[in-house]
């Protein structure tokens, strides 16, 4: 299972977070709209480094998707370790947080983000857990749901790339797993959401201009007293790669992030046979 108390903004209060983000709803009448090219010579403002050890992310540009730069982003042994708690795995991980609480995804409200990434053909195929794109919902201080799974996220493991979702702490779900060679090239993929803890959640996502998901249903956790979980709720998005720890160092590159909020109707339909 996922630490989402490694990643949670120290202090943040429950009441403080909330004011926080319906005043930048306020003050932007337009809803969340971020782009990062990685094309400045450090990361922008959109990230949070203190999921990653100095020197784990850089700017490259002999890979790059678009533009001059992309982000590489490598994850060594025990680079920010974190001793497994209840039964589960000791693990590490080189990630980019999602920096601004502004920007997190509020419930019942859509978005659409996307991003590209590119494993090196030397990539390593190993069963190891890996996971390089997740969205977790806020745990607040104190409850039992910080060991929770992410709601959705994107793994890679034994050359399988995986879409899967944990609700309620269940049994982990696949949306989409392909077992192809995935290194050596970009992948693009777009992601359509809304986290809801009702039967209206709906996540759609495509890889390059292949639709890959299309679910509906809960795509959030329900509000609990005994987990912490509160609503409406938030989540917050982080990428890069996060593991079970093994010796064998891991490199991945990203482009072209972007994130906006979609009107509050039906995402994109889905398109239907000739």
């Amino acid at each position: 299972m996922l630490k989402p108390h490694q990643t949670r903004i120290p202090l943040v209060g429950w009441l403080f977070l909330t004011a926080v983000i319906a005043c930048a709803g306020d003050t932007n009448p337009l809803g969340i709209d971020v782009y990062d090219g990685f094309e400045t010579p450090g990361l922008s403002k959109l990230w949070r480094t203190e999921i990653f050890e100095p020197g784990a992310v850089t700017m490259e540009t002999n890979i790059v998707r678009a533009g001059l730069q992309a982000v590489k982003i490598t994850v060594h042994a025990k680079d920010k370790f974190m001793a497994g708690v209840n039964g589960d795995s000791d693990t590490e991980r080189a990630e980019l947080l999602e920096g601004m609480i502004s920007l997190w995804s509020k419930e019942n409200v859509n978005y659409e983000q996307s991003f590209s990434m590119f494993f090196p053909t030397n990539f390593p195929i190993v069963p190891t857990r890996l996971v390089i794109a997740q969205w977790q919902q806020y745990c607040p201080r104190g409850g039992t749901c910080f060991d929770d799974s992410p709601v959705l996220a994107v793994r890679y493991i034994s050359g399988m790339l995986k879409i899967t979702q944990n609700i309620n702490s269940k049994h982990e779900k696949i949306l989409y797993q392909d077992k192809a060679e995935f290194r050596g090239r970009w992948l693009d993929f777009k992601f359509q959401f809304r986290f809801s803890p009702s039967e209206n959640g709906q996540i759609k996502a495509w890889l390059g201009d292949k639709q890959i998901v299309d679910y509906k249903g809960v795509t959030a956790d329900s509000e609990n007293a005994a987990t912490g979980y509160r609503h409406p709720s938030f989540f917050y998005f982080h990428m890069g790669l996060y593991r079970n720890v093994m010796s064998e160092p891991m490199t991945i590159y990203i482009d072209e992030y972007r994130k906006k909020q979609l009107p509050n109707t039906a995402l994109e339909p889905t398109p239907t046979a000739p």
